[in-house]
């Protein structure tokens, strides 16, 4: 059941850190991949910068927490692609 509910958690904040970040085109399982590396990195950050959010609800504190982490990770990805197009005429 963990691996399970980690995958969905993983899917929700993938979507949503995609859809905020104007859909960069990955697909269903990279958004997951995503979302739950998000997890890891929302927790640390929010954790080094001593940041809490009580929603009320853990899943959706969870779903707040890896969608951020997520957004951080397509961040960093986009300065990587965006990176290499740099310099070129289409």
């Amino acid at each position: 059941m963990g691996i399970l509910y980690t995958i969905i958690i993983g899917a929700i904040c993938g979507y949503i850190a995609d859809a905020l970040m104007k859909n960069n085109g990955y697909g269903l399982l990279i958004n997951i991949i995503i979302g739950i590396a998000g997890s890891f990195v929302g927790g640390w950050a929010f954790a080094k910068l001593g940041l809490t959010i009580n929603v009320g609800n853990s899943i959706l504190n969870q779903i707040i927490i890896g969608a951020s982490g997520a957004i951080v990770i397509l961040f960093v990805l986009g300065l990587i692609r965006g990176g290499k197009n740099r310099g070129r005429r289409r």
